[in-house]
């Protein structure tokens, strides 16, 4: 810090002649005035403003009797700083708590989620919930880029819990569990109208518990991964075998991907690599490649090889 604000002082000393002319009223300064003004010379304002230290008090500027306008200016430079991408705009986004958010998965650069974990994970609050404790639900929000709007389409309902959400068709996907009722609710979120309707509705006994029960893409599907069994429990009912560190995490019609990790050896011998296996919905094997897949947000598939 101290190195950069050096520099800066002796851009000060090469520019100064802007902030010397006696037609410009720096309490006042004109947007056509900040547009001669170069990179270097809005940084070392700002740098000047917050680190008055390292200039003597016998410099020009001290002299000038600039001191009581440096912050109208900054201020005024803020706007093209932002403009020219020069410094960071800042925006405040109420997620009620909720003060961490990633990209909502599937084919979208517009959604980010986030949840609170009060309970943990979905099997951890089915756990707490068949043990006889309350389960007080799950906050889950939505927000769109870049405006920042923030949607809460699954209400904290107690007795309910909610899991991550995906992205496919337009719309955002989210599981809604009701424990007391013993009822699975697959809730779509309209990303154009921001409706909010159930999806589709299961018994929670279809399901053996709720350890990694998920919605993946594409189609739209429900599954549930526990060890080396893979079940699919909706739009099909189809349960398949799977290898040591087979993880499952794309499906593409009638191909499930899945990838295999690989590890050998110790110390400066350790090897680890990764592959992708894809299966048939019989479980039978039809490809294997080295490396990874992934869906980008224009939907386009990238094999990372």
């Amino acid at each position: 810090m101290d190195i950069i604000a050096t520099d800066f002082k002796a851009t000060w000393k090469k520019t100064r002649y802007v902030f010397q002319d006696i037609n410009q009223d720096l309490a006042q300064p004109t947007k056509e005035w900040l547009d001669t003004l170069t990179e270097k010379q809005i940084l070392a304002v700002i740098v000047w403003h917050f680190r008055r230290d390292h200039f003597s008090e016998g410099s020009w500027i001290a002299d000038s009797g600039a001191d009581g306008h440096m912050a109208v200016l900054v201020d005024a430079l803020s706007g093209r700083c932002e403009r020219q991408g020069l410094i960071m705009k800042t925006k405040t986004i109420e997620t009620d708590g909720i003060t961490y958010i990633e990209p909502v998965p599937g084919a979208t650069s517009e959604w980010y989620y986030g949840m609170d974990y009060e309970h943990g994970d979905l099997y951890e609050a089915e756990e707490l919930f068949k043990d006889g404790h309350v389960v007080k639900g799950r906050k889950l929000c939505l927000v769109h880029f870049p405006d920042g709007e923030v949607f809460f389409p699954v209400p904290k309902t107690e007795g309910h819990y909610s899991e991550k959400p995906i992205f496919f068709d337009g719309g955002i996907y989210m599981l809604d569990v009701d424990f007391p009722n013993g009822v699975i609710r697959i809730v779509r979120f309209d990303s154009r109208d921001h409706q909010v309707s159930i999806h589709t509705e299961l018994p929670l006994s279809s399901v053996k518990d709720c350890y990694n029960l998920q919605l993946r893409i594409s189609p739209l599907t429900l599954l549930r991964q526990s060890g080396n069994e893979l079940d699919i429990v909706w739009p099909e009912k189809v349960s398949l075998s799977m290898e040591d560190h087979d993880t499952f995490f794309l499906r593409d019609g009638e191909k499930l991907f899945f990838n295999r990790w690989f590890e050998e050896g110790e110390d400066v011998d350790y090897k680890y690599w990764e592959e992708t296996i894809v299966r048939d919905l019989n479980g039978n094997v039809i490809e294997i490649f080295p490396g990874d897949v992934m869906q980008m947000p224009n939907g386009e598939m990238w094999y990372l090889k």
